[in-house]
């Protein structure tokens, strides 16, 4: 009888480190940074301006940098008349500044008229 409850103390002793060690190393994975937040607000805007722009994420992801850059998809419709079809690349880095994520994306969108194009 003594040698059962000797046996179960160290069975749930056991359990007990390994489940703590579990939940220790849960908190200390870090999350990748989904850059799906950053287009869905892109996508959600009227026009689009080509170029080169830095979006700020410092209030979802302190620390994190990301770049656009949008052009005008000349080489997906002929003629260079794009309708509209925009290539838009987004570059997110880490603040150590090892890049995280690329993206790459074509977006649609009528109402923006080219810069370079007819």
């Amino acid at each position: 009888m003594i040698a059962m409850a000797i046996f179960f103390m160290a069975v749930f002793a056991i359990l007990e480190l390994v489940a703590s060690n579990l939940r220790n190393a849960r908190l200390l994975e870090t999350p990748r940074v989904d850059c799906g937040l950053v287009i869905a607000d892109l996508v959600q805007t009227n026009q689009l301006e080509e170029g080169t722009q830095d979006v700020d994420l410092d209030k979802v992801f302190p620390g994190y940098h990301c770049e656009q850059d949008i052009v005008a998809a000349d080489d997906v419709v002929p003629l260079g008349d794009t309708n509209g079809l925009f290539h838009v690349w987004y570059v997110l880095k880490h603040p150590d500044g090892t890049i995280e994520t690329n993206l790459q994306a074509l977006v649609w969108k009528p109402d923006s008229k080219p810069v370079h194009g007819p």
